[in-house]
């Protein structure tokens, strides 16, 4: 079975996901690097879901959930850049803000859900979300309070989800109203 993660998405990415008007469009792609200014997807494999996350007032909020397809730069990426000075992944240009000029970007080609953010998680969901190491040692999400996240530390990150948590982060994707109205951008 694959596994499933989670990542939190700033508020400056959702802010510019809006200002760009990709909402309800599908990213083709995200981006995982090895410095601190993006999230490291280097124990996700192709096949593993991710699904995307952000608070906003104290809501948490699935913006979308990818099922990975490949870590390899494609032809989809445009030239390699020559220079520092050049864009690392040019073909990926409409979707710069999920990381594609972060120090070490590299390109992880996604199957996702289009972009949302209409579907809070449920106060008691929150509360009962678990995700586990490769050690295999589970943790809840510390700061709920009233069904609401008071800090988003703990959502800052890429963690895996334990099964039972992704098997409720995805019925309630798959509940959502729309959730299967796919809509395809480049």
């Amino acid at each position: 079975m694959p596994d499933a993660f989670t990542v939190l998405w700033t508020h400056d990415t959702c802010h510019a996901l809006r200002k760009e008007k990709r909402a309800g469009l599908r990213p083709p792609v995200a981006f995982s690097g090895v410095h601190s200014s993006l999230p490291s997807w280097s124990s996700a494999k192709p096949g593993d879901e991710v699904f995307s996350l952000h608070v906003n007032r104290r809501v948490v909020y699935v913006v979308s959930r990818m099922r990975i397809l490949d870590k390899q730069r494609g032809e989809c990426c445009g030239a390699a850049p020559e220079s520092w000075r050049d864009p690392s992944h040019p073909g990926h240009h409409d979707w710069w803000m999920l990381g594609a000029g972060g120090c070490g970007a590299t390109a992880v080609h996604v199957d996702a859900t289009p972009v949302r953010f209409d579907l809070p998680l449920p106060g008691d969901l929150l509360g009962e979300l678990t995700w586990r190491n490769r050690r295999g040692v589970t943790r809840g999400l510390k700061y709920v309070v009233d069904g609401m996240l008071e800090h988003s530390v703990g959502l800052q990150g890429f963690y895996r989800l334990t099964p039972e948590s992704h098997a409720a982060l995805a019925s309630l994707v798959e509940a959502a109203p729309h959730a299967a109205t796919p809509v395809t951008a480049s």
